[in-house]
């Protein structure tokens, strides 16, 4: 489930990508109709100008008479008319885009917002594996930035095509009425104009693609720098952040002027095929003036059309290729939605109702990349009650261990059950209503104090609330808050100190009242006070449940029921403390004696 290298590639299947956008689309297509009719005279009065011209430059300037459906316009009348009526077609067209723009902001924004929506709600149930997977710029660009490009445009583009689709016609339409035969001319100038756009839809494409996944390297870049900064100034790292930054900005530049460089040529091209056009026009419409066949307000009314119809074929050719980059950001958007957690409920999954005796490990084996295990043939069990401490080297898979069982990764092989029964056969929302987490490093979220603890209990009572910051040892620090429980945190907790964010974490724990426990080095990044002060508080959490509990301090887990020595992988040692010690040569036992020759050595100095 990696972003970057995700290979569905419909990016040219326009039928597809317009079936999957359309639900988005139908509950503001009231809107959309609107917008697109009034799309249709906003361009053909791009031709009125034009039209004027022939009437005005034959009769008002050259005298001659116009009869117009039977009627014979004086001179007068169209030198008063005309000018008035161009200003009257300026301020209809003025106000019909003010409309337009506004229809055409609302339904883009909203399109894009209904996608958002329905794309956070995919990334929030989606598994721990694709976050270890993907960074959180590309995580950000994906599923912020691809929308906008997706959606936000999409109508405004089909709009301009349609306007600058009936000004064609509306000047088209001038020019047969003034000449089929120079008419002739123009329309093949409209055809040639177009093979450019054709050329350059596949390189459009693949730049749009690079350009995204430089992008969301920029915004990794980025959140790092800020979550980051106080290691970045500790190992004065700033010159080399700042180095990143300005290669990822240099690859993006390069990758813009290398889609400039593809389809900047389109303009000169098309205004030069536009010249060509021009100029056979003048040569022959010069010899049909002399013939008579054609007057000379007809000429400069077909020139005009001739010169207008540039910028709409332009505007064509530009978003033809601008929207071939909308589809591309489209097909990402589907990509998206087209990702399956690979953790989920199995058909017929039914509710975890509580844990009457015991968990069990049966052979469990996990790896998180295929063929590097993690876990290798790991059993034992735990009674309900119990606390279980799970010891040994870093990295010898004591997290994983405690991670598989909310199933925020699934196994390989094994089993891991509740009173007898998989926990695959549990729904995940009853499994892990039944599991309380309080890791190394909690993460608090934004919002105040009894926000972060009501996420474990939403509608928990205020005494509720007193009762889980007293058990927690918060009770003291929030008296001297002048909001108490109502203060403002800030981003991750940064206004509280690290004791005092793992001890919001507990009673977030805490009112949650899960039957089992996971504490994973809870105390392992705090000062001797602020350990002291958890310790106590933890001790009030684990009452009454089943605890798995990891500690680097061996001193700390002596009272576990079990001790589970983990290395490698692979379960090495089991047994109490007592127990464990009496082995001669045991892994235990040389962890205890060496942690403890250390802390006697602390003392000592």
């Amino acid at each position: 489930m990696k972003l970057d290298v995700i290979t569905t590639d419909r990016a040219f299947d326009y039928g597809y990508l317009l079936k999957r956008i359309w639900p988005y689309i139908r509950p503001v297509m009231f809107r959309i109709v609107i917008g697109f009719a009034l799309a249709i005279p906003l361009g053909l009065l791009d031709g009125a100008t034009a039209f004027a011209l022939k009437p005005y430059i034959d009769v008002v300037i050259n005298g001659e008479t116009y009869a117009f459906k039977g009627f014979e316009l004086t001179r007068d009348l169209l030198a008063a008319v005309i000018p008035w009526a161009i200003m009257l077609f300026a301020v209809i067209q003025g106000l019909l885009k003010y409309i337009n723009s506004y229809l055409t902001d609302w339904i883009s924004i909203k399109i894009s917002n209904s996608v958002k929506e329905d794309l956070f709600k995919k990334l929030v149930y989606l598994d721990s594996k694709f976050y270890d997977e993907n960074s959180s710029g590309l995580v950000i660009s994906r599923f912020l930035s691809d929308p906008d490009g997706a959606s936000k445009n999409i109508v405004e583009s089909i709009k301009t095509l349609i306007t600058a689709f009936t000004s064609s016609l509306g000047l088209i339409g001038v020019l047969l009425y003034n000449s089929w035969k120079l008419a002739f001319v123009g329309v093949i100038v409209l055809v040639c104009a177009f093979i450019p756009v054709s050329l350059i839809r596949k390189r459009v494409k693949k730049v749009s693609n690079a350009s995204m996944v430089v992008g969301s390297g920029m915004t990794t870049n980025v959140n790092e720098t800020y979550h980051g900064n106080k290691i970045i100034s500790g190992y004065c790292l700033q010159e080399d952040i700042y180095a990143k930054f300005k290669t990822q900005i240099r690859e993006l530049f390069d990758l813009s002027m290398s889609l400039t460089k593809r389809s900047g040529w389109l303009s000169p091209i098309m205004y030069f095929i536009a010249s060509i056009g021009v100029a056979i026009v003048m040569v022959v419409g010069n010899h049909l003036i002399i013939t008579g066949e054609m007057s000379t307000g007809s000429l400069a009314s077909f020139i005009t059309s001739l010169l207008l119809l540039y910028k709409p074929v332009k505007t064509l050719g530009g978003t033809l290729t601008g929207m071939q980059g909308i589809f591309v950001a489209m097909n990402r958007v589907f990509e998206l939605f087209d990702l399956e957690p690979e953790i989920k409920d199995r058909p017929n999954a039914k509710e975890l109702k509580g844990l009457d005796n015991n968990i069990s490990f049966e052979n469990v084996c996990f790896e998180y990349e295929k063929n590097k295990p993690v876990l290798k043939n790991v059993s034992f069990g735990v009674k309900k009650g119990e606390m279980l401490a799970l010891v040994g080297n870093s990295g010898g898979g004591k997290s994983t261990i405690v991670n598989l069982i909310p199933r925020f990764y699934d196994i390989n092989s094994g089993s891991i059950k509740f009173d007898g029964e998989d926990i695959r056969n549990f729904t995940l929302k009853s499994l892990r209503s039944h599991v309380s987490e309080v890791f190394q490093d909690n993460f608090l979220f934004s919002g105040t104090i009894k926000d972060n603890i009501l996420m474990g209990k939403k509608d928990a009572t205020d005494e509720e609330i007193r009762q889980v910051v007293c058990a927690a040892h918060l009770d003291e620090f929030i008296d001297t808050l002048e909001n108490g429980v109502d203060t403002e945190i800030g981003e991750r907790g940064t206004t509280l100190s690290g004791g005092q964010r793992q001890r919001v974490a507990i009673a977030r724990a805490m009112i949650k009242d899960a039957p089992i426990l996971i504490l994973d080095e809870a105390t392992s990044a705090l000062d001797n006070k602020s350990e002291a002060i958890v310790q106590k508080a933890l001790e009030n959490l684990i009452k009454g449940r089943t605890v798995f509990v990891i500690a680097h301090r061996l001193s700390t887990i002596k009272n576990a029921d079990k001790i589970a020595v983990i290395n490698e992988g692979q379960l090495i040692e089991m047994g109490t403390h007592h127990e464990l010690m009496q082995i001669p040569n045991g892994q235990y036992k040389y962890l205890y004696e060496m942690q403890f020759v250390k802390d006697e050595a602390k003392v000592a100095e």
